[in-house]
């Protein structure tokens, strides 16, 4: 299993703490960002990895990171996203990478409490179609923020509804997700959103669609820190309390 981890965007909803800096690159309690979500897909047995980047700001993490093996990689390549067009469009800059494996994908800015490494072993085992980590978010406020399932009577995601009026479940989409091959040619398919972007959930909704979009519910704390500024601190506290990709 290969992993892709995704640090573009603009961080706009960060700033000014983004004015000079990449967002993944700011620190969460004692290094940066993104550190945290190479322990994570490490941790789960992941060895290699793609950064996929964008901005004035790209290099830094190749001054960062350098060739991974001080973070237990064995081989980290980088992509670069010549100008923000969404998620997906971002993760199929690294189709030459997965060279037709399995993959499993990471939004920087996701920090959990527990180790994603069960939710790899489970696609790892059956690698076919799409699996997603959902998080329990009990403020409905909250998750009209949020990518939410709605589940059928078998419990079985029947859509992925983005920023929800009336939330379907009470559950988010988290920015951690498994494919097989075919994520590649379904992002190839596309056509861009109403802001001009190929959307994740798109390519999530084809394999839901199919019957193919499996997922599990993760454990503990989940936190986007590039969701807001308040979202940011509140991962400060609780990695510094408590740490994060815990076994």
């Amino acid at each position: 299993m290969k992993g892709v981890l995704l640090a573009g965007g603009s961080g706009s909803r960060l700033y000014p703490l983004t004015r000079i800096t990449n967002k993944h690159l700011l620190p969460i309690y004692d290094r940066p960002m993104v550190q945290w979500a190479i322990e994570a897909l490490v941790r789960a047995g992941i060895d290699e990895v793609m950064v996929v980047t964008g901005g004035t700001h790209a290099g830094e993490f190749l001054r960062l990171l350098g060739n991974g093996h001080d973070f237990g990689l064995d081989r980290l390549l980088y992509a670069y996203q010549d100008q923000p067009g969404g998620i997906a469009e971002a993760l199929g800059l690294a189709e030459r990478f997965a060279d037709d494996q399995p993959i499993t994908v990471m939004l920087a800015d996701n920090i959990l409490e527990r180790s994603i490494k069960p939710f790899v072993q489970a696609f790892a085992e059956h690698p076919h179609g799409a699996r997603v980590l959902l998080s329990e978010v009990s403020d409905p406020q909250h998750l009209a923020h949020l990518g939410v399932p709605e589940l059928d009577e078998q419990g079985r995601i029947v859509r992925i509804v983005e920023k929800p009026e009336v939330p379907p479940s009470r559950f988010a989409v988290t920015g951690i997700y498994c494919y097989d091959s075919e994520v590649f040619s379904i992002i190839a398919s596309l056509v861009p959103s109403g802001r001009g972007e190929l959307e994740i959930t798109d390519v999530n909704n084809h394999y839901a669609d199919k019957g193919a979009l499996h997922y599990d519910i993760l454990e503990g704390f989940w936190g986007d820190a590039g969701e807001s500024i308040d979202a940011y601190y509140a991962v400060n506290d609780f990695v510094r309390a408590h740490g994060a990709n815990r076994p």
